[in-house]
C-alpha cells in the first residue's frame, strides 16, 4: 500500500547536524515512522535534547558529539553506530556551515580550510566508512544535503557553494561506487526559515521572496521532510546519484 512506501521499522539512521533546523526535522520524521537513530552534531547537551523527543516517541536515540570537520570524529561516529545498533541502514549527511566574511580577498586560509573541511570532507570521509559497511551487508541509503548556493552562489558564499557543487558530484560519484547495494542522493535546498534565518532581516526577506521565487516565500523547516522520507526509504528503491531541489524554484 502507498502508505508503507516510506515505512522504516527495523532501520537505523544516523543524521548529522541533526540537533537543529533540517536535521532535527529529519531525525523526529525517521523515528515516527520507526527508526532509531544516531544524532550527532557539535554540541552534545542539544544532541541529548532530540535523543529525549525520539526515546519519547518509542524509539532508541544515540547522540554523539561530532564536529564534521575532523576525519577522526567520523571514524569514531561509525564505530559507535555500529556498536550500539549493529548496522546503519541510512545516513544524512547535513552537517554545514557558511560563515560570513568582509570581502573574498579577506576569506582566510582558516575560514576556507574550515568550509572545505566541515561541508565536504566530512561527508566524504563519513560516507566512504558507512557506504563501504552497508554495500557489505545489507545495503541501505545516503542522504547528501547539499544548497541552492551549490548552482546559484551569492558573493557571501562563495567557498560555501563551492563546498556544496563539490557535494552534488560527490553523491553521483559515490552512486557509482557503492551501487547496487547502497543508494546516494542528494537535497538541494533552497532558503529555508531554520535557527541560521534569525540572523537575516526576514521582512526584506520576505519582500523579496514574493517575487524572486516561484512559491514566493523562504522554506518552513518540516518541509524538507518529505524529500527526506523518500530517500530513506524505499519508496525510492530505483533513485540513485539523483539530486533533488526543494528550492521554491528561484526566478
Amino acid at each position: 500500500m502507498a502508505e508503507d512506501l516510506f515505512e522504516l521499522s527495523g532501520k537505523v539512521a544516523i543524521v548529522t547536524g541533526g540537533s537543529r533546523g533540517l536535521g532535527r526535522e529529519m531525525v523526529l520524521a525517521f523515528a515516527a515512522r520507526g527508526a532509531d537513530v544516531v544524532i550527532a552534531s557539535r554540541k552534545l547537551e542539544n544532541c541529548e535534547a532530540v535523543a529525549a523527543d525520539v526515546r519519547a516517541m518509542g524509539r532508541r536515540a544515540l547522540p554523539i558529539a561530532y564536529h564534521a570537520a575532523s576525519w577522526s570524529d567520523a571514524d569514531l561516529l561509525a564505530d559507535a553506530a555500529y556498536a550500539e545498533f549493529g548496522k546503519v541502514d541510512i545516513l544524512v549527511n547535513n552537517a554545514g556551515m557558511s560563515p560570513l566574511y568582509p570581502s573574498l580577498d579577506q576569506v582566510t586560509e582558516e575560514l576556507f580550510d574550515k568550509v572545505i573541511g566541515v561541508n565536504l570532507k566530512g561527508p566524504f570521509r563519513l560516507s566512504a566508512l558507512v557506504g563501504t559497511r552497508m554495500a557489505a551487508g545489507d545495503g541501505g541509503s545516503i542522504i547528501n544535503v547539499s544548497s541552492i548556493a551549490s548552482e546559484r552562489p551569492s558573493p557571501a558564499e562563495v567557498p560555501y557553494g563551492a563546498a556544496k557543487a563539490a557535494i552534488n558530484n560527490l553523491t553521483k560519484g559515490l552512486a557509482a561506487s557503492f551501487g547496487p547495494k547502497v543508494r546516494v542522493n542528494c537535497i538541494v535546498p533552497g532558503p529555508f526559515l531554520t535557527d541560521i534565518s534569525k540572523a537575516w532581516d526576514l521582512e526584506a526577506f520576505n519582500a523579496r521572496a514574493k517575487n524572486a521565487y516561484a512559491l514566493g516565500r523562504g522554506g518552513e523547516p518540516h518541509e524538507v521532510v518529505g524529500a527526506a522520507l523518500y530517500l530513506a526509504s524505499g519508496a525510492s528503491s530505483y533513485t540513485t546519484g539523483a539530486l533533488i531541489n526543494i528550492d521554491g524554484l528561484p526566478r
